[in-house]
C-alpha cells in the first residue's frame, strides 16, 4: 500500500490549531498515545494488504503521522497503543480503556464511542454522555492531550437514518464536553463527503480505507498537524446487492443487537501497551 504523503504545513496564526478553536502558547510534542475506542478505532475494513484483517486503521495511521512529524523536529520515536476493540461500549472505555491509558500514562489519547450503543434497542443518549463524560474529566485531569470524537450523522443511510436524532444529541453532548474539559474535537459529524458511498465499506457500517483517510485527516487537523496527502484509496469497496448484503451482514447485526453479545466478546486490544511506531508489512516507512 502507498504510504500517506504530508504537503506543506498552511499558513496559520502562532498557536493556533484549525477547526478546533483551541489555542495553545507552544506547539506541542507527545511522548504516547493511546487511542481508544470500539470497532472504527480498532481500524475494521482498512486492511493493511489486501481484504480482510490484519486491520490498519486512521488511528494507527494518525500515530504513524505523528511520529513522522515529531520526528522531523528531532523528538524521540513516539510510542503507540490501541485499547479499541470491535463491540465496545462506553461503559468499557470510561471503566477499562481510560484507566488503562492513564495507568500508561499516555499523554495523547483518542477517545471516539458510542456508535454500539447508540444503535441498541432502547439507548438514553443523554445518560451515555453523562458516563463518557465521567471518563474524559479523569482523562483531562491527568494533564494528556485528550481528542474527543463526536458521532458521524447517519442520515445518509436508509437503514440508520432511524438514528440520526440520537446521534446529534449525543454529539452536542460532545461538544459541550470537550469544551468543558479542554478536549479537541473530532467531528466526524462534518467531514466532508462522509456520506459518499465509496466512504463506506462492504458491511456499510465501517468506513472503507477511503473513509479512515477522511478520519485521519480530520484528526489530523484537530492536533494542528500537517495535511496528509497524495493517500493510496486501497482496495475499492465492495457494493453488495442490497438482498446479499442483508443477508451477510444486517440480519447477523441485528441478531447480535437483539441477543446482546458483540463479535468482540473474548477479544482483546491488538496493542494493549504502547510500543514505538513502526509502519506495519504493506505500509511504507516515512523516514
Amino acid at each position: 500500500m502507498t504510504p500517506v504523503r504530508i504537503r506543506s504545513r498552511r499558513a496559520l496564526p502562532s498557536g493556533t490549531f484549525r477547526h478546533t478553536g483551541a489555542v495553545t502558547d507552544t506547539p506541542r510534542q507527545w511522548t504516547r498515545f493511546a487511542a481508544l475506542g470500539d470497532s472504527i478505532t480498532e481500524g475494521w475494513c482498512d486492511p493493511v494488504i489486501g481484504p480482510g484483517e490484519p486491520w490498519f486503521g486512521w488511528a494507527d495511521r494518525l500515530a504513524l503521522e505523528i511520529d513522522h512529524h515529531q520526528r522531523a523536529q528531532g523528538a524521540r520515536r513516539l510510542e503507540f497503543a490501541n485499547l479499541a476493540v470491535r463491540g465496545r461500549r462506553v461503559k468499557h472505555v470510561v471503566e477499562d480503556q481510560i484507566p488503562a491509558a492513564i495507568a500508561m500514562r499516555a499523554d495523547l489519547v483518542s477517545v471516539l464511542i458510542g456508535g454500539n450503543d447508540l444503535s441498541s434497542l432502547r439507548p438514553d443518549p443523554d445518560a451515555l454522555a453523562a458516563h463518557l463524560e465521567t471518563g474524559i474529566a479523569q482523562l483531562a485531569g491527568s494533564g494528556a492531550t485528550v481528542l474527543l470524537g463526536t458521532a458521524y450523522d447517519p442520515g445518509f443511510s436508509r437503514y440508520l437514518s432511524m438514528l440520526r436524532g440520537r446521534a446529534a444529541i449525543f454529539t452536542a453532548h460532545v461538544h459541550a464536553i470537550a469544551a468543558k474539559h479542554g478536549c479537541l474535537v473530532l467531528d466526524l459529524w462534518t467531514i466532508p463527503g462522509l456520506a459518499e458511498k465509496g466512504m463506506w465499506s462492504e458491511d456499510r457500517l465501517h468506513p472503507s480505507t477511503r473513509g479512515h483517510l477522511a478520519l485521519l485527516a480530520a484528526a489530523a487537523s484537530a492536533l494542528g498537524l500537517p495535511d496528509p496527502v497524495g493517500p493510496d484509496e486501497g482496495h475499492p469497496a465492495t457494493r453488495l446487492p442490497t438482498t446479499v448484503w442483508m443477508r451477510r451482514y444486517a440480519v447477523p447485526w441485528l441478531a447480535r443487537r437483539v441477543r446482546q453479545v458483540s463479535s468482540g466478546d473474548g477479544r482483546g486490544p491488538k496493542l494493549p501497551e504502547p510500543v514505538p511506531v513502526t509502519p506495519p508489512v504493506g505500509v511504507g516507512h516515512r523516514d
